[in-house]
């Protein structure tokens, strides 16, 4: 048994900058590729000592979740046999591909089981997208995502995320998936500056994007209102809903929020990239 000793982890929003889709594997699952960031907004995970384990949610999305068996972040303390008291302020919109759940199965990982050299395999064994939330830096991603390689440093900007309150269930985002552009795509090696960045994400893109708008028109409303406001780049994360705008700085990005918050009723968010490292 592992007892907890008292501290806290941010669980950052990962955001999936392109997203390639390929074949069908063996096991059921995509292959998939995608160059993953993370960001300084997250969800923030409190742990204390307790003879037996728990889980509280609170928070301004506490009431979309339930700390039931199958909860990532309590599969991820009884893979590490973990006594804890683990109270979960949600701060991210819940089912929304910016990795909330893994993220915070991933610090519960890091809070609790920190120093295990088997950390990776237990991520994977919770999820796909743990193993890259637990390490939570820039990642380029490949097989149904649990397999790594540090991408090049990243060109420093600011992100937007935008969720307009709708949930898109996974299964259906792949289910009515019809365009693949693969798994097989090299990777550049370094990114000079911020517009060779840009420059090179505009050659891939998002598969998902097209099945989730059909799911939810909202999303294409999202990115339309990004474009026109002069994002650098806007794209849907992960399965969606959530949808990001690439700015060059701070100000760009919190008087871009600023306009969204004024005039929508989605959830909006201006963030830095987190460090590079951590």
């Amino acid at each position: 048994m592992v007892n907890a000793v008292q501290t806290t982890e941010l669980a950052r929003a990962k955001i999936n900058l392109f997203l390639h889709v390929g074949a069908r594997r063996a096991d059921g699952y995509h292959a998939l590729q995608s160059l993953a960031v993370f960001a300084e907004v997250g969800d923030e995970l409190r742990f204390e000592e307790a003879d037996e384990l728990s889980l509280a949610i609170e928070g301004p999305f506490a009431h979309l979740l339930a700390a039931s068996d199958d909860n990532l972040i309590l599969r991820a303390a009884r893979a590490l046999g973990a006594r804890a008291r683990i109270v979960l302020t949600k701060n991210l919109p819940v089912a929304s591909g910016i990795g909330g759940g893994s993220a915070d199965a991933a610090a519960a990982l890091r809070a609790l089981g920190a120093g295990r050299a088997d950390l990776m395999d237990i991520a994977a064994r919770i999820g796909s997208d743990v193993p890259v939330c637990v390490a939570s830096r820039s990642s380029w991603m490949e097989g149904r995502g649990e397999h790594l390689a540090g991408a090049p440093p990243i060109p420093d900007f600011w992100l937007v995320l935008v969720n307009p309150r709708v949930a898109v269930p996974t299964g259906q985002v792949f289910a009515g998936l019809e365009r693949r552009r693969g798994s097989g795509m090299d990777y550049p090696t370094s990114f000079k500056d911020l517009r060779e960045l840009i420059a090179f994400l505009r050659t891939t893109g998002n598969d998902l994007e097209e099945p989730a708008c059909k799911i939810a028109p909202v999303i294409r409303t999202v990115l339309d209102r990004l474009n026109a406001e002069g994002a650098l780049l806007s794209r849907m994360s992960g399965s969606g809903a959530t949808c990001f705008a690439m700015v060059e700085d701070a100000q760009a990005a919190r008087s871009l929020a600023q306009r969204l918050i004024d005039t929508t009723d989605w959830w909006v968010a201006a963030t830095a990239l987190a460090p590079r490292t951590q």
